[in-house]
């Protein structure tokens, strides 16, 4: 199910930050998808970011997908085209919805396309782009906010919480009456997400990599997501995601690349 092999294949691609001939864009885009055609996704897809970051080593991104008429949307995922790790999150539903939002803190480490692709359960694709700029801080290489020996110490306590209904990033009527059924949930997770680029301030050596590398999420004791990490996200990130209305409880179990393991389990506000 996961792709982190593919995903860290994709490391340190580069490109021009140009739509109509990314080189980086067409790249990535082969290698995940081969000659898979991409169907322009305006319709089906609405992104939220900022025109440009006010925290490059902070950037909450976020985009709501409505699938067609008789459809759900299976998986979605995230790219920042000219990050090092440019296949920033993957979110895959293990129960496909007919309409999904989420929103993450990630690092945009410079100028960059970025492009959110929904994969119907029609095996269809669908693209959508946007272009974010920096403030020119290379926010991968950024160093920690916090000192590395405390952060270990909480590494991997979560919190979570729903915290109303999911937002609506369309004027469009079906994604606004789509949004109103389903609620947002937020996830806290405590980690460095260090992306191998950083050098420790006192012994100027590189901090090794070590990111989220897959939050599975069950409700009410079934599979409903899973996301796949990346260097991208920021430190101590926050993941939101649209949750169905009726959701009761919440299982999170949090894995890293070191292999550290934690797992969290909440009932949900209203139960």
């Amino acid at each position: 199910m996961r792709k982190t092999g593919l995903i860290a294949a994709l490391l340190c691609a580069t490109a021009l930050p140009v739509f109509a001939s990314n080189e980086a864009w067409d790249n990535i885009r082969t290698q995940l998808y081969g000659d898979r055609v991409m169907l322009n996704g305006d319709s089906v897809i609405a992104i939220d970011a900022p025109y440009r970051t006010p925290d490059d080593a902070r950037a909450e991104l976020a985009a709501q997908i409505v699938a067609p008429a008789g459809l759900k949307v299976g998986k979605v995922t995230l790219v920042l085209d000219e990050n090092p790790m440019p296949v920033s999150a993957v979110f895959e539903l293990d129960e496909p919805q007919a309409s999904f939002y989420f929103d993450v803190t990630m690092r945009v480490n410079g100028p960059t396309p970025m492009h959110v692709v929904a994969e119907t359960t029609d095996g269809r694709l669908w693209v959508s782009e946007t272009f974010v700029k920096t403030s020119g801080l290379g926010a991968c290489a950024a160093p920690p906010g916090a000192d590395p020996e405390l952060a270990l110490a909480s590494l991997g306590q979560m919190d979570v919480e729903v915290v109303g209904r999911a937002p609506t990033l369309s004027t469009m009527g079906k994604l606004s009456n789509l949004s109103a059924r389903a609620n947002k949930m937020d996830l806290d997770i405590s980690h460095p997400s260090h992306s191998g680029m950083q050098m420790d301030q006192i012994s100027l050596l590189f901090i090794p990599m070590r990111y989220v590398e897959s939050v599975d999420i069950d409700l009410d004791g079934a599979g409903y997501i899973e996301m796949t990490g990346s260097i991208s996200l920021s430190e101590n990130p926050r993941v939101g995601i649209s949750v169905p209305s009726r959701s009761q409880s919440v299982d999170v179990k949090m894995t890293d690349t070191d292999g550290t393991v934690s797992h969290l389990h909440k009932k949900l506000a209203g139960f």
